[in-house]
């Protein structure tokens, strides 16, 4: 039975998330924090996904998101929020949580994003990989050729084993613009079909 801790201050927040969870896992265990203090002492009894709001009761977001990282180290972390600022992103990226979802997304794009961190993925806006992977002056193929934060996330979302259709609505583009962003992501690791590409991404360390 999957346990999930939900974190955020707004009870309808709370409760959205809850229903949405709920109708995906009907047998889904869930714990409800409104504050860093509460969601800190539910995160150490071992949940199996944290959701968690940054602008919460009890701590700055990195002070209160780096509690919930230490309470509870090997569990996929989701920051769920509305902030928008590329530095303290940056920060979370590497404590490190394992995706940001904007609380402006559909329901369809929550879930598939909840669904790929489950897989052992991860789930950042294409702007943040991009500067992330800038950053760290990240070239994984060797070569002088440097793959892009969209493709990065497409070769996560390939290892994880989804169709075409379950990207499109991960990363909110349509059909069309998924198939060409496939096709580019195989080339830009030497591969012929996506199952290689899964198997040279993880090789070249990228998942």
């Amino acid at each position: 039975m999957l346990h999930c801790l939900i974190c955020d201050d707004h009870p309808m927040v709370l409760e959205a998330m809850s229903l949405t969870l709920a109708q995906r896992w009907p047998n889904l265990t869930i714990d409800r924090a409104g504050d860093f203090t509460e969601a800190k002492a539910l995160a150490s009894t071992g949940p199996d996904l944290i959701l968690a709001d940054l602008g919460m009761p009890g701590a700055t977001p990195l002070e209160g998101i780096g509690a919930l990282r230490r309470a509870a180290p090997a569990v996929p972390l989701i920051v769920f929020t509305g902030m928008a600022d590329d530095d303290l992103l940056l920060k979370l990226v590497a404590l490190p949580v394992n995706g940001f979802v904007a609380k402006t997304e559909s329901p369809a794009v929550v879930m598939a994003a909840i669904e790929l961190v489950l897989a052992g993925g991860r789930h950042f806006p294409a702007r943040i990989a991009e500067l992330a992977l800038r950053r760290s002056g990240y070239n994984p193929i060797g070569n002088g050729t440097r793959i892009t934060a969209r493709q990065h996330q497409v070769l996560q979302l390939l290892a994880a084993g989804r169709s075409n259709k379950e990207i499109a609505i991960a990363l909110a583009l349509s059909p069309a613009t998924v198939k060409t962003h496939v096709a580019q992501s195989m080339a830009a690791v030497g591969a012929a079909n996506r199952a290689e590409a899964a198997a040279r991404a993880i090789n070249l360390g990228l998942i």
